[in-house]
């Protein structure tokens, strides 16, 4: 219908007294330098006018009063005139700040609001302040760098749906929106969401039965402790954090890409971990600390000194180029990515965007920065780097030492026997050659060959050269006298057969600190611009001054004398786990969350500062992380309260009304449909084709490219968490569905939808393969007939017999979904095929006449 003249003048008459009323609105908003401005300086203008000691144009934009000081050119600021404020004209002139980004025509307005209103401050400013910009209590507001306190619950929002507190807190975020809960998923769909969840693999046919007929009143939840009992749960949920601490077993860095010989036992250390549910606080510290918590020297160690060397695999994930390339350079990159593990694994937040500056949006200085690095230089010592090969640690003990030597005292014995019968079997076949010559040419042969080669005249080298029969020696002793080689080679079987008695050397990969006398660690020196090569002050090891008390910033004191390490990482990893951290424990509750839930309640698990997002439901990650220190910080009970919860039991069916509230189910009103990871997807493949080998641990399964040059598995059909991962050789099957490779870590998973993935599915040579045999362990699991082959068929792979009901309609052919007539229920149109020769199913005999032609299914 067209508008007429009279309600589009209404129209607009009202859009302009809405526009009126927000810059109204606007204007009356009270401004504050620290709450509203200091934020624009600190993304804009820090670099030049605060964080640095000599501000250009000597114009401090760290305080109010300083600006209405100014610099060089006199005032920045006129309080009560932003036109008369020679910082708002550079800013409108887009002069300043250089280079291509620009201050927003909306921070700029806010500026000059802010001036209009008389440029104030929320409170009182200090007379002096020393370098650097400083914390202000706006910035440390944040939600994320309060304290974790544990909220109560709230009550009274329908108790008939709360299992746990999570229901709670869930449920009353949903009532604010008039929304609730949906039912409850059947039973089939939690015994497959458990098993997936929990251990990457489907349930058994067999496994879904028994749930779906167990009838007793904890039946689901001693379904959830089994799994968590289960050796698989180590497999799928150490592959989780094996994502976030960038394992790979390869260095990358350079095209060479070369293997990590030892990488596999940190994966092996994570799973075993996780199977044990070792409190998370040990766990963080033995990954970033493991060789400080070994008393005396690396030697003689027994299991648990070992294990807590390999977690220290940890620190050694970053690719590592060392050796090959441009040593300074190189060489700082390994740190700079160690500690942006660390960071997003622990502290969800980007501190190496403050290796060059203070960071643009978040309380964090660069000598926050530097001082993280300062406590892992003892151990990465750019100034005394060791490659890769140089920082294995030997478990070989004393006895085994002993034992070698031994073993090498019986090997020289014989080898001692084997020399004398060598040279004797030469010297008789010299002397064989000499008696074929006449004096005095013998005497002269046998005067050149005993004379050592830098004594030999030209004469004596002639007359060798010109005789080479006479060069008898080990190598081709056999032309002269067979018998006798023979007799010799004999000893290198016996020689081989002694050394077998000479025990393996393993070896850990590990980081540990070469700081030669104790309490002699390297100085730590802040860059400036990130420039190795231009240092300046001295920065003492600590943490993020922002996560203490105003006050009482976190410091490590003096190395200590006593110990063969600085004692700098031990002393952070305590600090980070001491349960009064307000990022650690966070973190890793939300990231535990986004896996069984699909989402984050912070949705960017490794930026929980200004970058990320807010948390969609506070308190409730704040009842978690509570809890999950409160319990001893165990990984499992954190399973078992969320996935008791109605929030993870419901259904995944969505309805208008929620869809029109919450779209992006943020609210979780229902379970959100997660598809599977990568090597999940393998792993089930592997599992209903009945190849699955569920070896668990040691060296990784190799991968090798095919004619096609896709890269595949070449080994054994072990779970993929056992698949070599190569950064520059990704599995073609797992790349496609989106398996990271390693440039750096991995704190969320891309999650694609593309072609690829169903063309490789139809089309892959491994994926056919497995195909084959589902349908030959169909075939031998069944009695005769096509309806037997049929329901097991359907049986492997879906768990249940809901299919097999209905085998008069669903059986075998071809046909569609016909959704033609909108509002009504989709229609089935399908044609049986009707003719089954020798092994398989076809539309008829012969050429076909119908739709599909001549088809068949095998």
């Amino acid at each position: 219908m067209p508008i007429r003249p009279a309600v589009r003048l209404f129209v607009l008459s009202t859009m302009a007294m809405m526009v009126c009323s927000s810059a109204d609105a606007a204007e009356a908003k009270p401004l504050t330098f620290e709450a509203d401005i200091r934020p624009i300086f600190r993304s804009h203008c820090y670099d030049c006018h605060g964080s640095i000691k000599e501000k250009k144009g000597k114009l401090d934009l760290r305080l109010a009063r300083f600006m209405i000081a100014g610099g060089e050119t006199g005032p920045a600021i006129v309080a009560g005139d932003p036109d008369g404020s020679f910082l708002v004209k550079r800013l409108r002139d887009g002069s300043m700040p250089p280079g291509d980004v620009r201050v927003s025509d909306e921070e700029i307005a806010k500026i000059s609001q802010w001036i209009k209103q008389g440029a104030k401050t929320a409170r009182p400013e200090p007379k002096q302040i020393g370098d650097g910009l400083g914390i202000t209590p706006e910035e440390r507001s944040w939600w994320a760098f309060q304290p974790i306190s544990r909220p109560s619950v709230p009550g009274s929002v329908g108790k008939e749906r709360v299992r746990t507190e999570i229901d709670a807190f869930v449920l009353a975020r949903l009532k604010e929106k008039k929304l609730g809960f949906a039912t409850d998923a059947d039973r089939l769909t939690l015994v497959r969401r458990v098993y997936l969840d929990l251990l990457g693999l489907p349930p058994t046919f067999e496994q879904a039965q028994a749930f779906i007929n167990d009838k007793r009143d904890d039946a689901y939840e001693r379904l959830i402790d089994d799994c968590l009992e289960s050796p698989h749960y180590g497999e799928r949920w150490g592959r989780h954090w094996l994502d976030v601490s960038g394992y790979a077993d390869s260095e990358g860095y350079t095209n060479s890409d070369r293997v990590r010989p030892y990488a596999y036992k940190f994966r092996d250390y994570v799973i075993q971990a996780f199977n044990d549910d070792m409190p998370f606080d040990r766990f963080i510290q033995e990954q970033i600390a493991g060789d400080e918590m070994i008393v005396g020297p690396l030697k003689n160690l027994g299991p648990h000194q070992v294990q807590k060397l390999v977690a220290t695999g940890f620190l050694r994930m970053a690719a590592d180029g060392t050796g090959e390339s441009d040593g300074a350079v190189s060489r700082n990159q390994v740190v700079a990515d160690t500690i942006k593990i660390v960071s997003s694994a622990l502290l969800g937040l980007s501190v190496g965007c403050a290796q060059c500056h203070d960071h643009r949006y978040d309380p964090i200085s660069q000598v926050d920065y530097y001082r993280i690095r300062a406590v892992f230089e003892p151990g990465y010592d750019w100034k005394s780097w060791r490659n890769p090969s140089q920082r294995r640690v030997s478990l070989y003990t004393d006895a085994q030492r002993a034992a070698r030597a031994e073993v090498q005292k019986e090997v020289d014995v014989v080898n001692k026997e084997k020399t004398a019968k060598q040279q004797k079997y030469i010297q008789e076949a010299l002397e064989k050659e000499y008696a074929r010559y006449d004096e005095p040419l013998r005497s002269e042969m046998r005067k050149a060959k005993t004379t050592p080669g830098s004594k030999q005249t030209d004469k004596q080298k002639a007359l060798l050269k010109k005789y080479p029969n006479l060069n008898v020696n080990g190598g081709n002793l056999y032309q002269y006298n067979s018998k006798h080689a023979d007799e010799i080679k004999a000893y290198a079987p016996r020689i081989a057969k002694i050394r077998k008695k000479i025990p393996v050397e393993d070896f850990v990969r590990a980081l540990t600190e070469n700081i030669g006398k104790p309490g002699t660690a390297p100085k730590t020196f802040l860059f400036h611009r990130g420039d190795h090569r231009q240092p300046r002050q001295e920065v003492a090891p600590g943490g993020l001054t922002v996560t203490a008390p105003e006050g009482a910033r976190f410091a490590i004191g003096g190395d200590d004398a006593q110990i063969k390490t600085s004692g700098r990482r031990l002393a952070f990893a305590r600090w980070l786990t001491n349960g009064r951290h307000p990022l650690v424990a966070r973190v890793l509750v939300n990231r535990v969350w986004l896996h069984h839930f699909g989402r984050g309640i912070v949705t960017t698990p490794d930026e929980f500062g200004k970058l990320g997002t807010k948390p969609t439901h506070p308190k409730l990650l704040d009842w978690m992380a509570s809890f999950f220190v409160e319990s001893g910080w165990s990984l499992k009970d954190l399973h078992r309260v969320m996935m008791r919860s109605t929030a993870y039991r419901q259904s995944s069916l969505r309805h208008t009304q929620g869809d029109a509230l919450d779209g992006a189910n943020s609210l979780y009103w229902h379970k959100t449909v997660q598809r599977l990871d990568a090597e999940i997807l393998r792993d089930r493949i592997l599992a209903v084709s009945g190849t699955l080998d569920r070896k668990m641990f040691g060296a990784p399964v190799g991968v090798s490219a095919d004619d096609a040059g896709q890269i595949s598995v070449s080994g054994p059909d072990r779970r993929s968490v056992y698949v070599q991962n190569r950064r520059t050789k990704p599995v073609a099957l797992l790349q496609v569905f989106d398996q990271p490779v390693m440039t750096v870590n991995c704190s969320k998973r891309e999650k694609s939808t593309v072609a690829l993935q169903s063309l490789l599915m139809m089309n892959s040579e491994a994926v056919l393969k497995y195909a084959r045999a589902m349908a030959d362990r169909a075939n031998k699991e069944t009695r005769a007939g096509a309806d037997a082959k049929l329901i097991k068929g359907l049986e492997i792979p879906f768990d249940f017999k809901s299919y097999t009901e209905n085998l008069g309609v669903w059986r075998v052919g071809y046909g569609h979904i016909d959704t033609a007539d909108k509002g009504k229920v989709p229609q089935v149109k399908f044609t049986r095929y009707t003719v089954f020769e020798g092994d398989r199913w076809q539309s008829g005999k012969g050429l076909g006449k119908g739709p599909a032609g001549l088809s068949f299914l095998t």
